[in-house]
């Protein structure tokens, strides 16, 4: 019997192929072992979709090729969007692993890892066919038990001038709505509290599908099949929000009052060149209609900084929108070349130290609003998901509201009572910090 050891680097959609590769190594006889130094094999599954993270995962391999040194005998294999992205080139780099496998082989990983500890492998670099997941695929979840991701589609077709995305995963492909509700059925029998829907862009669901497949109507179902107390909603593209969903949610407490909507730019001039198909009047007037709709729910976005060609002046209106508009949770993030993207030929490349001042400045104010929307939520009794002891110490424990989003908003720390991980407690909020919540279960 052989064992194995996985690391798992990148997003949450990255994260779901590798509980699925997780599944299917296991059900195929493998032993999955903490320890790198334990495992006959050292499995890496990357991100590849900026220069960051491919660094990163590089950074990775070198360290397995370290222990790899010591123990000469364990098989290094590299999967996900790095090989997809470089593929025969990482073979040239990248000596010290065995087997490259593209963002395709998740299904049927341990099959195609076999050959290698039979001495039977053709090629260093595998990259099969376009795949979309199922819910027959043996899926192990590894996030805490009382909250999982809901990968609902594979792929992108926007387009977006900045993102490897589409060259990377292919274009948009949707699962269907009965596959979405039969998996979510099972990871609520497994304890499931939270269900966070994940796509590269979720309004988009259903778009290659027949008509009447849309985010809403996979909402519907999965309200009326299942009993999730929440369901989260990640990444949504501003011009796919239609009333008809912003109605569904205020009809439905399921839905938290929550929203992931990547506005990446305010300025008509820099959206046109990033291919993203709204305006500034868009935006405008979108946060408004959302509130009318919606008036308590958080809204987290994110914005691209320093594109080609961006100006002071437009750069500046995204400050004037944050200012106007409040947004509860925001990431700034310093536009990257890549290779291979448009805009990486696009005139106007600004210079690093200026992407990364506007990169602070932004965030830095961020801090400050962020400090004073914190505050409306003292005194309030908010239903918290406990997830355990605090990270920060086991004299306190952790949770979340409906308005933060795991992983990627702040949280709630629980300074009185007690309860178990996986409990939706009732927590009267006292103090607020910048991101983070404080309170006692009432």
């Amino acid at each position: 019997m052989l064992n194995f050891n996985l690391i798992s680097l990148g997003c949450a959609k990255n994260l779901v192929d590798s509980e699925v590769m997780l599944g299917s190594m296991m059900e195929n006889g493998w032993t999955h072992v903490e320890s790198p130094d334990d495992a006959d094999l050292l499995l890496l599954n990357t991100c590849g979709f900026i220069q960051s993270a491919v660094e990163e995962a590089i950074e990775e391999i070198l360290q397995l090729g370290l222990i790899k040194e010591r123990f000469p005998d364990k098989k290094i294999v590299v999967t996900g969007c790095l090989v997809q992205r470089y593929k025969e080139k990482l073979g040239e780099d990248l000596p010290e692993v065995d087997l490259f496998i593209g963002t395709e082989g998740v299904a049927d990983i341990a099959g195609l890892i076999m050959p290698l500890f039979q001495g039977e492998v053709e090629t260093r670099v595998i990259l099969p066919q376009r795949f979309l997941m199922d819910s027959s695929l043996p899926r192990i979840v590894s996030t805490p038990h009382s909250r999982a991701w809901l990968k609902i589609t594979e792929g992108c077709s926007n387009r977006c001038a900045y993102c490897m995305i589409p060259s990377i995963r292919g274009g948009l492909r949707s699962r269907d709505i009965d596959d979405l509700v039969r998996e979510s059925v099972g990871l609520e029998e497994q304890g499931v509290k939270e269900l966070s829907l994940i796509a590269q862009d979720s309004t988009a669901y259903g778009n290659d599908l027949d008509s009447g497949t849309n985010i809403v109507s996979l909402l519907e179902g999965l309200l009326a099949r299942t009993a999730i107390p929440w369901i989260r909603l990640l990444y949504l593209y501003p011009s796919g929000i239609t009333d008809h969903l912003l109605q569904l949610m205020a009809d439905n407490s399921r839905i938290v009052p929550y929203l992931d909507i990547p506005f990446q730019h305010v300025n008509d001039r820099v959206l046109r060149k990033m291919n993203r198909r709204y305006s500034s009047d868009d935006l405008y007037s979108l946060v408004p209609r959302i509130r009318d709709y919606l008036p308590e729910i958080a809204l987290r976005t994110t914005f691209l900084v320093g594109f080609p060609g961006e100006t002071e002046e437009e750069f500046l209106e995204i400050e004037t929108f944050l200012r106007r508009n409040q947004i509860d949770h925001v990431g700034v993030f310093a536009y990257a070349n890549e290779e291979g993207c448009p805009s990486e030929e696009f005139e106007g490349q600004l210079p690093e130290d200026e992407k990364r001042k506007r990169c602070d400045h932004l965030l830095e104010l961020q801090v400050d609003f962020s400090r004073e929307i914190q505050k409306k939520y003292i005194g309030r009794v908010e239903p918290v998901l406990v997830e355990g002891f605090s990270r920060e110490t086991d004299l306190l424990l952790e949770g979340r509201t409906r308005y933060q989003a795991p992983e990627v908003d702040g949280c709630v720390y629980i300074n009185e009572g007690t309860a178990n991980p996986g409990d939706i407690v009732q927590v009267k909020i006292s103090e607020t910090q910048i991101y983070d919540l404080v309170g006692g279960i009432v």
